[in-house]
């Protein structure tokens, strides 16, 4: 009689993973937040005048709602990615410019989990993440309303003495040429890509060699992000 071996955890966790796949469900969703240290949402000659001179910092944060990475489960767990580059990021003559980025995994994670959601970081922001510098842990908070945005903000972000991010909804004030657009696009793929304003922009963390305070912009995108 032909023994047949068990399978083991992580050959299962794939296995199950490529179910949800070829079934066409997400094997992770959740929610997006990002702010850049330039306009986003502006018109070409704001844009123009900015290019080369900001927006080389950015900071990206992602919480998930449910799913697994690599076959460790993420729920409620989020990651956050302060990014410097050499240029301003979004200009198509250099996309992405070298950057240098610090991560900051959420403290509740154990380390499976801090590891997976490292990796989730690194593959949602593609070269932008290639040089990872530091991988700090912190408390992390993240609330947003992209559909409702009430007036106290859109989004809430904040990693425990590292990053405080506040953005509210785009107003008719923040219409100041009249022909603002969405110049730049979000940094990663996202669902739901809703410009917003940044209210407070901070980052106090090492690693980067700067710290910033970069607000009163239309600098910020929020929305959902699913693979």
């Amino acid at each position: 009689m032909k023994v047949i071996a068990p399978l083991s955890v992580s050959c299962l966790a794939w296995l199950l993973a490529a179910s949800a796949w070829a079934a066409g469900t997400p094997a992770i969703v959740g929610d997006y937040v990002e702010i850049r240290s330039c306009d986003v949402y502006t018109g070409p000659c704001f844009a123009n005048g900015e290019m080369g001179l900001a927006g080389e910092e950015a900071v990206l944060a992602w919480s998930v709602r449910r799913g697994t990475w690599e076959g460790t489960k993420l729920d409620g767990l989020k990651v956050l990615a302060v990014v410097k580059a050499d240029g301003t990021l979004g200009d198509v003559r250099r996309d992405p410019p070298p950057a240098r980025a610090v991560v900051i995994v959420d403290a509740a994670a154990d380390a499976w989990q801090r590891q997976a959601l490292l990796a989730l970081a690194k593959r949602q922001a593609g070269r932008l993440l290639e040089k990872v510098v530091r991988v700090d842990a912190a408390p992390i908070e993240l609330t947003t309303h992209v559909t409702s945005c009430p007036g106290n903000g859109c989004a809430s972000v904040r990693a425990k003495g590292l990053v405080e991010i506040e953005t509210r909804c785009l107003g008719g004030k923040d219409h100041v040429c009249g022909n603002e657009e969405r110049f730049y696009p979000p940094l990663t793929k996202i669902d739901n890509a809703t410009p917003a304003f940044t209210v407070v922009g901070l980052f106090q963390g090492k690693g980067l060699g700067l710290t910033f305070d970069d607000a009163g912009r239309r600098s910020a995108y929020l929305g959902t992000f699913s693979r």
